[in-house]
């Protein structure tokens, strides 16, 4: 194994650890809070936001919503890969901070309107990122594992170490035709993000904090992406 790999495999070991330690103190306090300011939220924006994600997701599922590109070649090398990767991602981390800067500014119905924007960014992301490793959004098991690295992504730290169990087993779990569990995936990810979004519809801090917030979700996505599409190469590594 070249050293590159060896670095990655050292990489997704922190990885691994970083999911399955036991929140901390402030963890438990923020997620707290977060509870208590989500009541505050307009009804109508927690309805826009779960509508969304399951019309969305389920559109995202049927291969009604795939985009135009090929698979990356199979000669590049996992590094080539992860620059790739790497370059593709601040690309989508510019255009996300600037629809949250743009809607956040806008009050409460263009704060509304981000939802969806941003959601359908970080679908159109994880489109490239499937392609980057070598992987079709055309297979309906790709797009289901797809939405397993979404739900790692953006979701309470006890369904993130099932999710990441999931995605470590890929090719088992993946056998047994697999359904997706709707109602967990929009409860996950509509908690996780809820207090975000609550603050970009306060006026005057609205356009920055949505800059900020958008610039962090797609972080935070690509970086499980790489990992997870990373944790499937080095398998493929060592079944050869």
């Amino acid at each position: 194994m070249e050293s590159y790999e060896h670095r990655v495999q050292f990489e997704l070991s922190r990885w691994k650890h970083r999911i399955h330690e036991n929140a901390g103190i402030i963890r438990v306090a923020a997620k707290k809070l977060q509870i208590k300011l989500q009541s505050y939220m307009p009804r109508r924006v927690q309805e826009v936001m779960t509508s969304t994600i399951k019309n969305m997701m389920t559109l995202f599922m049927s291969g009604s919503v795939l985009f135009s590109g090929d698979v990356v070649s199979d000669v590049l090398t996992l590094h080539e890969r992860d620059a790739l990767l790497e370059n593709k991602l601040n690309q989508y981390k510019k255009i996300s901070a600037a629809e949250g800067a743009g809607t956040g500014a806008g009050g409460l119905l263009l704060g509304m309107a981000d939802f969806p924007l941003l959601l359908g960014i970080k679908i159109r992301f994880l489109d490239d990122a499937a392609k980057i490793y070598g992987f079709s959004p055309k297979s309906e098991q790709e797009r289901l594992f797809m939405l397993y690295i979404f739900q790692l992504a953006f979701s309470s730290d006890q369904h993130r170490k099932k999710v990441y169990e999931i995605i470590e087993n890929w090719e088992k779990f993946s056998s047994n035709h697999p359904k997706v569990n709707w109602e967990a995936l929009q409860q996950e990810y509509r908690d996780h993000i809820d207090f975000a979004k609550l603050l970009q519809l306060v006026p005057v801090i609205g356009a920055p904090v949505g800059a900020y917030v958008n610039y962090q979700l797609l972080e935070q996505l690509g970086e499980t992406a790489k990992n997870a599409y990373r944790l499937r190469y080095m398998k493929q590594i060592k079944n050869i």
